[in-house]
């Protein structure tokens, strides 16, 4: 401070001293009026003004940079320590930076360290453990090579069984080829075999299908002798004109409406009650009914029909009646019982469809028997019909043509296998009938012969136009 001062007051002093010599030397150099460069005197002396200003300013600017080194670093080095210091401001903020930086890494690494520092005292510890099993696995290798030892002697010796193996099995090897291939030749046989079984499985099956038909058959047959028993009880007392379910009318009905059915139903009990005077008691005119029939039966048909459908109705009788039957020749109360079946008149069997079968030889059977045959055949067909829920009593084998059928049987006799006889459906065969068939000869789903391709030229030693034989013939 006492440097700056004593400085201020130099440069006045000096600032003083060196105008007072200007002054002084213009004024002198005016009165003298001399000229410098050419130049006016006045303008000589204002020239040496000028010198002096510059020699003070000079003279002043030296004294100051001479005596203070800090106004000379503030004059020329300014700019650069501004530089400097906004420099180090910035190094100072990334060091204070670099500081938080540091300090966080360092309380990281503190923490990571008491972290280690466990994680050393578990290691320790998992250490002491690891000894201790090195340790038992040590003694557990001595085991181990003591065993090994022992391994080695008996793979010594199995070494030497190895190879007679290896010589046995070679001898084995040779000997399962020679098993394969005669595995292979059993298998063929066994195969065969097998489809011999099948074959004959195939055949028990149906021939058990059959067998069953056949029952079903017998208990039918039954049914109709124990029926025809009791008809020829019936012959002791007389003719009998009505048999037990024999059907008085058979008609088919479509009607609309409960009125319409009552009197189609009525229309239908008097056409019956007629048929039944005329059977029983012909030649007897007589006004009152005589068919017994509950109410209730009635209404219910009449319900029934009712609902526009086609129906094959039928008044049948429930029991044997006798020509002229006492209750009916003497004009009594309704004596004669039946009943009333209706049946949807819908498709029962479509064309083609096979309705019945019998396996025939022709080589073995004379033509007696292969009619019988046959009339087995339309037997079954017919009891079919009648369990399939057939009530037209009509049969037609190959559309009525009786020549088609000797023709058939005929072509039969020159047959050399055996064959099957099949009834095939040739029309579509509704509830009431009729019963349209046509026959066809068969051998492995392979059709021989067929009526609706028949009548061919007739062989005269096969010849079944003869009438006798023609009367034996299924109609």
């Amino acid at each position: 401070m006492a440097t700056g001062y004593v400085l201020v007051l130099a440069v006045l002093i000096l600032g003083g001293v060196i105008a007072t010599l200007g002054d002084r030397i213009g004024m002198r150099v005016g009165k003298a009026r001399l000229s410098l460069f050419n130049l006016r005197p006045r303008q000589t002396a204002t020239v040496v003004s000028i010198l002096t200003g510059g020699v003070i300013s000079a003279s002043t600017l030296a004294l100051l940079f001479g005596v203070s080194q800090q106004l000379r670093t503030g004059v020329f080095e300014l700019e650069q320590i501004q530089d400097d210091l906004s420099q180090a401001e910035a190094d100072l903020e990334e060091a204070r930076t670099e500081k938080t930086d540091v300090e966080t890494a360092l309380t990281d690494a503190r923490q990571e360290q008491t972290e280690a520092k466990a994680e050393l005292a578990e290691i320790n510890q998992f250490l002491q453990q690891a000894v201790k099993q090195q340790r038992t696995t040590q003694t557990e290798l001595q085991r181990s090579r003591s065993r090994l030892d022992d391994l080695q002697s008996q793979l010594g010796r199995v070494s030497q069984q190895s190879a007679q193996l290896q010589n046995e099995i070679q001898r084995l090897e040779v000997e399962r080829a020679e098993l394969l291939e005669q595995q292979a030749t059993v298998r063929e046989r066994i195969a065969d075999r097998d489809r011999l079984i099948a074959d004959r499985d195939q055949e028990i099956a149906q021939r058990e299908t059959r067998l069953r038909e056949l029952q079903r058959q017998q208990t039918v047959l039954q049914e109709d002798v124990a029926l025809l028993e009791e008809q020829f009880q019936g012959l002791f007392r007389g003719s009998v004109a009505v048999g037990r379910n024999e059907p008085l009318v058979s008609v088919l009905l479509r009607v609309n409406g409960q009125d319409d059915a009552r009197r189609a139903v009525d229309q239908l009990l008097r056409q019956a009650n007629r048929e039944a005077i005329e059977e029983i008691a012909p030649g007897i005119d007589r006004a009152e009914p005589v068919l017994l029939i509950p109410t209730g039966d009635v209404n219910r048909l009449v319900r029934r029909i009712s609902d526009g459908q086609s129906y094959v109705v039928r008044v049948l009788s429930a029991a044997n009646y006798i020509i002229g039957e006492p209750c009916v020749v003497a004009d009594g109360d309704p004596c004669v019982q039946v009943f009333i079946d209706a049946a949807v008149n819908e498709i029962i069997y479509e064309p083609g469809e096979r309705l019945a079968t019998v396996s025939v030889d022709p080589r073995d059977l004379t033509n007696q028997e292969l009619v019988e045959k046959l009339n087995l055949l339309i037997a079954s067909l017919q009891f079919r019909a009648r369990q399939d829920g057939l009530v037209g009593d009509t049969l037609q084998v190959a559309d009525g043509r009786t020549e088609a059928l000797v023709a058939f049987l005929q072509e039969m006799r020159n047959l050399d296998t055996a064959i099957d006889i099949q009834a095939i459906a040739s029309a579509p065969i509704p509830t009431i009938g009729p019963l349209q068939v046509e026959l066809f000869a068969v051998r492995n789903g392979r059709v021989l012969l067929r009526t609706d391709n028949l009548p061919r030229e007739v062989a005269p030693e096969n010849d079944f136009s003869d009438p006798q034989r023609r009367d034996r013939l299924p109609n």
